[in-house]
């Protein structure tokens, strides 16, 4: 049977240069479990306006699963700009609907019958934070929590992260965010200590670090499983962290060993930086 895979949180538009695309971290999870086999879910919320509209005839027909409720507030949008390198930098509009998730009899019964969750810190800034919170602990003790961090502009805060970690199984999270949580936490040592110091304080499974150019590092108490990156010719690289999140949840579901499931993570990651947008065919 299919895992039930969810990204709960942000569904936007990234106006890029080269024109707009749909973006938002829980919906590019989703999109790309669902594309890796699994049953994915992106739940999210959007305004009653041509720009909303627009995303869900897109969802539609990209086949991406969705509780994705209609709001009276407008549909969030990001401008991105893109170093020339390809890195993405983010404008993000404030008190959109994706802010103001509602919290539906239909997202519970979604959230009992989950195998995993993929949840942030951007979507906790204002009133959707409670319909997040609602959601994972609504889910079964066995399923797998995970926190993809997504540290954006000042959108975040102490009591949000020590929260999530609590509730987490896994933590996402890349070099830059790790020297924030760490000055914020007050961790000592280099990166990976950090990292245990964090699995050691709040129960986690294993944080997965992301190392840009130079690979990732998936750490548990007592490991340490590096993966390097594909070489490939970059586009850009708007939703890469998100198909590497969304393929390794799908094949630690699935068994794979953790060395496999980054594996996975760091070719479809590759991929997707290969191409145009956060969600390619």
């Amino acid at each position: 049977m299919k895992k039930v895979i969810v990204g709960i949180g942000e569904i936007l538009w990234d106006m890029l240069p080269s024109g707009k695309a749909l973006g938002g971290a829980p919906a590019n999870f989703a999109y790309h479990a669902g594309r890796l086999g699994e049953e994915g879910w992106a739940v999210s919320a959007v305004g009653d306006d041509a720009l909303g509209r627009e995303i869900l005839d897109l969802v539609e027909s990209k086949g991406l699963r969705n509780l994705i409720a209609v709001t009276d507030k407008p549909t969030g949008t990001v401008q991105v700009t893109l170093d020339a390198r390809g890195v993405p930098a983010y404008n993000i509009m404030e008190d959109v609907a994706w802010d103001n998730i509602p919290f539906t009899p239909e997202m519970e019964a979604l959230a009992k019958r989950a195998d995993a969750v993929c949840f942030g810190s951007l979507v906790q800034r204002m009133n959707s934070r409670a319909s997040v919170l609602r959601f994972v602990r609504a889910m079964r003790p066995d399923a797998l929590k995970v926190f993809d961090i997504n540290l954006r502009q000042h959108y975040y805060s102490r009591e949000v992260l020590e929260e999530s970690l609590r509730l987490a199984d896994i933590l996402k999270i890349n070099d830059e965010e790790i020297g924030i949580v760490a000055g914020m936490f007050g961790l000592g040592g280099d990166d990976r200590e950090a990292c245990r110091a964090l699995i050691k304080a709040f129960g986690l499974k294993l944080v997965i670090l992301t190392l840009g150019p130079d690979g990732s590092e998936v750490i548990t108490t007592d490991e340490v499983i590096p993966q390097g990156v594909e070489d490939v010719e970059i586009v850009d690289t708007v939703g890469a962290g998100d198909s590497f999140t969304a393929a390794f949840v799908v094949a630690y579901l699935r068994g794979d060993s953790l060395a496999e499931a980054q594996r996975l993570a760091s070719e479809t990651a590759s991929y997707v930086c290969s191409r145009k947008g956060a969600m390619p065919e």
